[in-house]
């Protein structure tokens, strides 16, 4: 058994075909979709089309797969002053797209996590985040309390756990648990432009993990950003292309920054950002 297991493909066609392309390469015989298959990128719609139709597909839900339906039903767990916000302009057009293509709720019936079993090997614990939320952030860094807690849940213990959510790949044993982070498909963090995942295999010596960065031209997505009409929605569309371009994290770090000192999130206050944080 062989898994590829991707996730943050975030609206990226291009970086979605060239994994799939790998993956096929190096022999995958089950995919695993670990959630954010949507929103940032210019191309949810087709995202979405292309991985629904790979043969025995299994998703985890992510947080953007969520948000955006949360968006579209305007869900009371959302702030409510998010709505008339200009900067949200990207995240509703991404609403509006899948919307249209009766895609939208499709991720209504993902789980929060997938375990994957094998007669001869200890589980395997697969989501976005975790189990428990998919916001919750799993690498070397994760403490060893909550590596065991984790590993815990499920008819049987774990003995690998698998997330994303962070847009970096990540591997590392905490209290003999292989912990892995698949990186991201659309929009790494890392400052590797490289489309990244994982591969898990199964092998004499047990689960050994695999993460890949796969090349590809940036060029595509990057100018359907503004074919789409994805650019003109506002600020945080130039951030997620920037995030492309540069392969760093820039929009989490404004909005801590703006929340921090109360401040809009406006072309002018991500300009000071831009200035005091590069």
């Amino acid at each position: 058994m062989r898994l590829a297991i991707i996730a943050d493909i975030h609206g990226n066609a291009d970086a979605l075909g060239a994994v799939l392309a790998d993956l096929r390469q190096h022999g995958a015989d089950r995919l695993i979709v670990n959630g954010d298959v949507v929103n940032r990128g210019p191309d949810s719609v087709e995202v979405m089309e292309t991985l629904l139709g790979q043969p025995g597909v299994s998703f985890s839900l992510g947080n953007h797969d969520d948000l955006l339906r949360l968006w579209e039903q305007r869900s009371e767990t959302l702030p409510s002053d998010w709505f008339a916000d200009p900067f949200w302009g990207a995240t509703d057009w991404s609403a509006r797209q899948l919307d249209r293509a009766g895609l939208l709720h499709v991720p209504a019936d993902w789980p929060m996590a997938l375990t994957v079993s094998h007669p001869e090997l200890p589980d395997v614990r697969i989501a976005h985040g975790t189990a428990d939320h998919y916001r919750e952030s799993l690498s070397e860094k994760t403490p060893v309390d909550r590596v065991q807690a984790l590993r815990s849940q499920g008819k049987n213990e774990a003995a690998v756990l698998v997330g994303s959510h962070i847009h970096r790949p990540a591997q590392a044993t905490i209290d003999g648990t292989l912990v892995l982070n698949t990186g991201a498909v659309g929009a790494p963090a890392n400052r590797d432009p490289r489309a990244q995942y994982l591969l898990l295999s199964v092998t004499a010596q047990g689960w050994v993990p695999e993460l890949r960065a796969v090349p590809y031209d940036r060029q595509g997505v990057l100018r359907r950003f503004e074919t789409s009409g994805l650019l003109r929605t506002g600020l945080s569309a130039q951030i997620f292309r920037d995030e492309v371009i540069t392969a760093r994290s820039l929009y989490t770090p404004f909005w801590q920054w703006t929340e921090e000192g109360d401040l809009p999130r406006t072309p002018s206050t991500w300009a000071t950002f831009l200035q005091l944080f590069q």
